[in-house]
């Protein structure tokens, strides 16, 4: 079946630009005083610089046009829309990888390691690393949209995504890449449908039941920091739990309330989704060291455009609603021969790049996997192919170099 037939171009209407400057216009921001360091969030005068820029300068129509650059397909997988970016790969024998992010990432977050994937030698890398890559946006995010079940998560993503790729693109064995919430999606691949993988790879280990605790909400589970600790690893954890404590609490449990605001007001969806940007990336507190202001409008607008960020919410409070169970009672849990990479500004408190795999390796999370690969490096935090792509491609590479064979 050709893939040609699927084929989806991202066109926004002159209606839905207009309506969104409009409503940037008639943005009412927080006086927001005493928050210049952000504690509270991302500060006013930060917010108002952006606003500004969005009004004047930025150009959805040439983000547009960078974008559809690559090929777009949008196909329909169990009544479900999913669309995907793919680019052929350009070697002697490339193979099929699927990459899935996260939130809150677009499938444009991929876009910095897609050519060097696909074309090796042209980056100075060996063409017979090339692969086939699908970068889709999860159903409910971007443009797999619009998202009517409403119990979607992401054990159910990887049925999808498995019968998309071995029996809508008809590949009978494929390679599979995540990071975030794709390290979900693309974990569950490896441990249901490991006879279909060369292997997995993923930006972070996750136990693909970690939110089915009692407390899913609390990214502590309870749990205080420990007496006794030194003050590094106190500062650590209690700098951890300020990062993701909100953001886990709210999306679990307060999704749709929130996004009545969000749906409503591109300024408040631009702060929701920028703080993450700005605490969970190695910004040291500049989000444009990272992302320029025409990248992050970039990827705001593609979930304003969408009307997605209700459902993509949801995701978390799924995750649990409708628990994970397992397909086999085999050990590792993640068949899947799987490689990881890990960044140093997501390294555990007390723990440095130099320890940071002997540290997984002891920990709870490397018995789930069949580790055959695993790396870490200096540079970068959680959006990981955005903040550090060459990591991610050496890492995918190196993973998939013998299993290709």
């Amino acid at each position: 079946m050709s893939i040609d037939q699927y084929q989806f171009k991202i066109n926004v209407t002159d209606e839905d630009l207009t309506d969104l400057i409009n409503r940037v216009k008639a943005a009412r921001l927080p006086a927001n005083p005493g928050n210049e360091d952000n504690f509270y969030g991302v500060n006013a005068a930060y917010m108002r610089e952006l606003v500004d820029y969005w009004i004047h300068q930025f150009d959805w129509r040439k983000a547009e046009e960078r974008i559809n650059a690559y090929n777009h397909y949008r196909v329909e997988v169990e009544d479900v829309p999913i669309h995907f970016m793919h680019k052929p790969g350009k070697g002697p024998n490339p193979i099929p990888l699927i990459i899935n992010h996260g939130w809150p990432w677009t499938f444009w977050h991929m876009s910095k390691i897609i050519d060097p994937l696909t074309d090796p030698a042209s980056y100075g890398g060996d063409p017979t690393d090339a692969f086939d890559v699908y970068i889709p946006s999860l159903p409910g995010f971007g443009f797999s949209t619009p998202l009517k079940r409403p119990d979607m998560n992401f054990w159910k993503i990887a049925d999808l995504f498995h019968k998309l790729m071995t029996e809508t693109l008809g590949h009978a064995k494929y390679a599979a890449s995540g990071s975030d919430y794709g390290s979900l999606v693309t974990g569950q691949l490896g441990h249901k449908y490991a006879d279909s993988l060369y292997g997995i790879h993923l930006g972070r280990g996750l136990r693909l039941n970690m939110f089915q605790s009692e407390r899913p909400w609390d990214v502590t589970e309870g749990n205080r920091v420990p007496a006794g600790v030194s003050d590094e690893i106190r500062d650590g954890m209690l700098a951890f739990q300020r990062r993701f404590a909100s953001h886990v609490a709210v999306h679990m449990l307060d999704s749709t309330t929130l996004a009545y605001g969000l749906n409503d007001s591109p300024v408040g969806l631009l702060a929701w989704i920028m703080t993450r940007w700005l605490k969970w990336g190695d910004t040291h507190g500049d989000i444009e060291t990272l992302y320029t202001k025409d990248d992050i409008l970039t990827m705001v607008s593609i979930y304003w455009f969408s009307n997605s960020v209700e459902m993509t919410m949801r995701m978390y409070a799924n995750a649990n609603r409708y628990p994970w169970r397992p397909s086999h009672d085999r050990q590792p849990i993640v068949e899947a021969p799987t490689g990881m990479t890990f960044l140093g500004f997501e390294n555990p408190p007390g723990v440095t790049t130099e320890t940071r795999v002997q540290a997984y390796l002891n920990s709870h999370e490397s018995k789930w996997f069949n580790n055959v690969y695993l790396n870490a490096h200096e540079k970068g935090g959680h959006f990981m192919a955005w903040e550090n792509p060459d990591a991610i491609i050496e890492d995918i590479r190196a993973t998939f170099k013998k299993l290709r064979k």
